[in-house]
């Protein structure tokens, strides 16, 4: 029990100290969070040249570790870059490796040191998902938008799903939406504004409806859940 308090004490710190460094000496703000960074981030991808699909890998990582950060920025630029091809399939070796990443880490440190990554209240929303595996549920959340794609991955890693099927369902379950916005690039770097104009107009309504219908999507799949466990009752 000591010896699991000290590695959580010791990833809590590590993880800590990493945070401090990155916002107070690496520009994630202008990259990410302000109104020119999407420019400002292809450009910086594009500056390393032959590297380039290693670099847009890594912050593909980069942001599932740190779930604030904007997906949907990178994965636009995924195709922008590379086109539909090359930038689906980098995007998805991104996203799966940080997505092992955070769940490995997660089940390492415990719930402890992950509650100071994830808000308790969206840990406590999904903990259900915890107690057993819950595999088709999982793939659900990950399919639907709106949802905190990048937090089930901590939190997953805190339940008993086997590492092999949460790589599975994560994959698989990001795929969608991962072409979607690699496409919506591709159409960006070919200049074809119209067709982009309508797909982000009704993936924006989509987004905007699930959004809605939230809670109930929610408790539908909580309830499906339930009944899963128990389909007798």
């Amino acid at each position: 029990m000591k010896k699991a308090i000290g590695f959580s004490a010791v990833a809590l710190v590590f993880f800590a100290v990493a945070v401090f460094l990155l916002i107070h000496y690496t520009p994630i703000q202008y990259y990410f969070f302000e109104k020119e960074s999407p420019q400002r981030l292809a450009q910086f991808i594009r500056s390393f040249g032959i590297i380039a699909p290693l670099v847009f890998m890594l912050v593909q990582i980069f942001q599932i570790l740190f779930a604030p950060i904007p997906g949907e920025v990178t994965g636009f630029l995924g195709g922008f870059l590379f086109g539909n091809f090359f930038g689906l399939l980098y995007s998805t070796i991104g996203l799966s490796i940080g997505s092992w990443l955070a769940f490995s880490f997660s089940r390492w440190v415990g719930r402890p040191v992950v509650e100071r990554i994830v808000k308790p209240s969206i840990i406590n929303r999904f903990d259900y998902l915890m107690a057993h595996k819950g595999a088709f549920i999982a793939f659900l959340l990950f399919l639907f938008p709106g949802f905190p794609k990048d937090y089930l991955c901590y939190i997953l890693g805190l339940g008993h799903m086997r590492l092999l099927e949460f790589m599975i369902i994560s994959t698989a379950g990001r795929f969608f939406g991962t072409a979607l916005l690699t496409w919506q690039g591709n159409l960006a770097r070919e200049k074809n504004y119209l067709v982009l104009g309508i797909v982000i107009g009704v993936s924006l309504l989509l987004i905007l409806l699930v959004f809605l219908l939230r809670s109930r999507i929610e408790a539908y799949i909580r309830r499906m859940h339930q009944h899963h466990q128990h389909p007798h009752e």
